[in-house]
């Protein structure tokens, strides 16, 4: 019965991204993984990891041994318990159906799996959190362990960032889901962004006819705008 739901909703999403013609993230299928050497040795346990990417940066814990804890988006364990297939590369599929279930997991994979092929910055976010200091890096390293398993996702609000941040300076804290929101406060205070609404809201109702459909949502969002604006 798993295993049926799986292949239908992995046939839904293919479906659903064939016809948009949009890679909503670059991470490559498990066939398409590049095969890159890092060099580990320049890893130490507790380093934070990073590999920005082209629409987001994803983060993980260095845990030695050629080991990095990572939160990802996982449709999977959700639908099958089966250990061979759990371990397996997170695919666009897995991660995207993830997101929208708001299920993910603490990962342990490789070096090379984690990275996808990108590059890997090492420590670039003490920069940002200066002059708060990092904890140490055994302790760094055992928050992550201890959080290693399934877990509940949020694109804004529990994603990799706040993963990583909680386990190296002890609070959770996303600087893109910041960055996000900070723009999305800047086009809800841009007046214009009410004209534009009230526009798209008018030519609407002028192409589709007055409705509850049409009319609700084009008096509803330019009034929703002004207000917060």
């Amino acid at each position: 019965m798993k295993s049926s739901l799986l292949g239908g909703l992995y046939f839904l999403l293919e479906k659903v991204l064939w016809v948009s013609n949009l890679k909503l993230f670059s991470v490559p299928t498990e066939e398409a993984v590049p095969e890159y050497h890092y060099d580990i040795s320049r890893y130490k346990r507790g380093d934070l990891l990073e590999v920005p990417r082209t629409l987001f940066v994803h983060f993980g814990i260095y845990l030695g041994e050629n080991r990095v804890a990572h939160l990802m988006p996982d449709i999977l364990p959700l639908l099958s318990e089966e250990p061979s297939l759990l371990q397996r590369v997170v695919t666009n599929k897995r991660l995207v159906l993830g997101v929208l279930a708001k299920a993910a997991s603490v990962r342990l994979d490789s070096v090379q799996d984690f990275a996808y092929g990108g590059r890997i910055l090492v420590n670039h976010l003490d920069r940002s959190f200066a002059p708060r200091e990092p904890l140490p890096g055994e302790e760094v390293a055992r928050r992550a362990e201890e959080l290693v398993g399934g877990i509940e996702y949020s694109l804004l609000w529990n994603n990799c960032e706040h993963f990583v941040t909680l386990c190296r300076y002890g609070s959770p804290v996303s600087l893109q889901t910041d960055k996000f929101c900070e723009t999305v406060k800047r086009i809800i205070r841009d007046q214009r962004s009410v004209l534009a609404s009230a526009l798209l809201g008018l030519a609407s109702m002028l192409c589709l006819g007055l409705g509850p459909s049409t009319t609700l949502p084009s008096i509803l969002i330019p009034f929703s705008l002004w207000m917060a604006g």
